[in-house]
């Protein structure tokens, strides 16, 4: 399979599992064509963890998604890639309680 169709059926199975972090930013993606599957980390603070980096491995052939770990990152770490657009933008402000306080 070609990588921008890996990349496709990757976004269509990853954005409804992430959109509730947004904004979210990509690094580091491998797209494995051999393997019809893309590894790639994803950079978002999370409500409970602060910054994280997490690394998803997507299989595209069985249409599954991997995740394969978390890193806390440092406030610092992170003011370059704020500076890039998001993966994944925030489509609405958050609401107050949504997320039980």
């Amino acid at each position: 399979m070609a990588a921008d169709e890996i990349r496709k059926r990757r976004d269509a199975k990853v954005k409804s599992h992430l959109e509730q972090y947004a904004p979210v930013w990509m690094e580091n993606e491998q797209v494995l064509e051999n393997e019809d599957a893309v590894i790639f980390d994803v950079v978002f603070r999370h409500p409970t963890y602060g910054w994280v980096s997490r690394r998803y491995r997507y299989d595209s052939f069985d249409d599954v998604l991997y995740y394969r770990g978390q890193q806390s990152l440092k406030e610092d770490d992170v003011l370059a890639i704020q500076e890039t657009p998001p993966y994944i933008n925030r489509l609405q402000a958050n609401i107050p309680n949504s997320y039980g306080g």
